[in-house]
């Protein structure tokens, strides 16, 4: 429901991009608007050629509705051993951001390293469901 249907809604994101004048790395960020507008700030001066690439972007809201940040993800892969080579600048890969980012949204440590985040289909539920049933009853 939106109380102020006049003013713009303003939706937290995580994003990462890469450039090629930093090869290897990923550059991870918090925005309030769209990565591309914020990713542009970043680089004042229009050049001939644009060398970042946005490669991921996504909600910094739980599902509790509280947000995080790019450095709880930047402390996450510290803590996973990848280098911070510049501020916001981790040499890593895609699927490294993505684990990352699943654990800090899922407040879980990714042991897995997924990179997809979904939900059981209801059957599937059923299945955990009575499966635990079972055992506690058991007991």
């Amino acid at each position: 429901m939106n109380l102020f249907p006049n003013r713009e809604q303003k939706t937290p994101k995580i994003y990462a991009y890469k450039d090629t004048a930093f090869p290897n790395q990923i550059k991870i960020g918090y925005t309030s608007r769209t990565a591309i507008e914020r990713i542009k700030e970043q680089y004042p001066i229009e050049r001939p050629l644009q060398t970042w690439e946005l490669i991921f972007e996504s909600s910094a809201m739980r599902n509790d509705g509280s947000t995080f940040y790019d450095t709880d993800i930047h402390a996450y892969l510290t803590k996973k051993g990848f280098i911070n080579t510049a501020g916001e600048w981790f040499e890593c890969n895609l699927d490294d951001v993505k684990s990352a980012y699943i654990a800090v949204k899922n407040r879980i440590d990714n042991v897995e390293n997924r990179t997809l985040d979904f939900k059981m289909r209801p059957e599937q539920q059923e299945a955990v469901d009575r499966t635990y049933k079972y055992f506690k009853d058991f007991d």
